[in-house]
């Protein structure tokens, strides 16, 4: 199963880190005072790497990944000893432990003290009774808007982007397993047991989605959408679209520069009452690291209060800590949606577990749908046109 493209929350962060990756291809041979890790880019900061590095005498080399199938890839091409730690969505890590890609955890190496008993729970890293990944961050696939456009109330229905007045105001991210579950959630399915029997009112269902959407993008090209006010709506959205983005795009984070633009008020996310689907990091020791006492260490170091409050602010996107012992200021909070995690953690459903001929077969459809028109290229405001149908006022906050 492809773990969502969720990566690059700013273009010329994403072109920055292509760009690294094509200078640094593959991993630095096995030495003392290197790991190698493969990583989504909210990872790579150095506010984040250099407390580790310098406590430990040690450089992170690290490769930017944007899946869960390129980093299976990866692995499965890669000699013993080229990589040292994965971090990757958690439901993935059974897979890759029946493949014999990951080491056994012990849990006593992490406490959970300050992690929510759902978000800490074993049985999504776990495999045939051994502990092979623990989370670290984790966020939501739901919907994001602008609430100066939009009526907050009216986003608390999973429904509500199926509407005619939001035709041309829509984009929809380009990840088909977080979206389509999001769809069988509208139908009142649920991700994880979808039958043959689903699939055509599934189908139904994405295409008149596509069809009220005037854009279907990456995670940079949704996020710009928004920010930029191409589009008031992110199918797919939460805190790694709206927290910390200032005008433009750009995103602010504690460590930024007085001048860094501050938060977008405007832009927020939610969870619908239907629920949403939730994503997890989860950290991984390769079975074949020759440096497994280093990796240990480095995936304790990322569940520290400090290592999960740089996490969360990233300066690639933000996203919740899993512990929330994480030293973060008010204003943070506000805009990750602190208090309402609790309410949101039992509302949602994790990455949904399929069989790889279901997955398939969701895939197949995503491809249906979408091939008609899969650029991820922006329109401009005037190919949108201005504000939406109908007389509706949106709520003010």
């Amino acid at each position: 199963m492809s773990a969502c493209s969720r990566r690059g929350s700013l273009a010329a962060a994403t072109t920055a880190f292509i760009i690294l990756a094509a200078i640094q291809p593959g991993p630095t041979r096995a030495a003392d005072d290197v790991l190698n890790v493969l990583t989504w880019c909210d990872h790579e900061d150095p506010e984040l790497l250099g407390p580790f590095e310098q406590a430990n005498k040690v450089r992170v080399h690290f490769k930017d990944i944007d899946s869960t199938a390129s980093a299976r890839n990866i692995l499965r091409q890669s000699q013993a000893g080229d990589w040292d730690v994965v971090i990757l969505e958690e439901t993935a890590a059974p897979q890759l432990a029946a493949a014999g890609l990951l080491a056994p955890l012990d849990p006593a190496d992490f406490p959970s003290d300050g992690i929510p008993p759902a978000i800490a729970s074993a049985a999504a890293g776990s495999y045939q009774g051994r502990l092979y990944s623990v989370p670290e961050k984790y966020g939501f696939h739901a919907v994001a808007f602008n609430q100066a456009r939009v009526s907050a109330q009216d986003m608390q229905d999973i429904n509500a982007v199926w509407q005619p007045r939001y035709h041309g105001h829509i984009a929809i991210y380009d990840s088909y397993l977080p979206i389509l579950s999001y769809v069988a959630l509208a139908l009142g399915l649920d991700p994880a047991h979808l039958t043959d029997a689903d699939l055509p009112a599934l189908q139904d269902r994405l295409a008149a989605l596509r069809a009220n959407a005037t854009l279907v993008g990456d995670s940079a090209s949704v996020q710009q959408a928004l920010a930029d006010g191409v589009v008031d709506i992110v199918v797919g959205g939460g805190a790694w679209t709206t927290a910390g983005v200032g005008e433009g795009g750009t995103v602010s984070t504690p460590m930024a520069q007085p001048d860094t633009p501050k938060q977008r008020p405007d832009l927020t996310f939610t969870l619908p009452r239907q629920g949403g689907i939730r994503w997890q990091h989860g950290i991984s020791i390769i079975e074949a690291s020759q440096r497994k006492a280093l990796a240990l260490a480095f995936a304790q170091y990322l569940r520290t209060p400090a290592a999960q409050a740089r996490l969360a602010t990233s300066s690639c996107f933000w996203g919740m800590p899993a512990n929330t012992n994480a030293p973060l200021d008010a204003d943070t909070k506000a805009a990750l949606h602190w208090d309402q995690q609790p309410a949101y953690i039992a509302a949602s459903h994790p990455f949904p577990v399929l069989d790889d001929a279901m997955d398939a077969r969701l895939h197949a459809i995503w491809d249906r749908v979408m091939k008609e028109d899969t650029s991820t290229t922006a329109p401009t405001p005037d190919r949108i046109g201005g504000g939406h149908d109908g007389d509706d006022t949106p709520d003010q906050p």
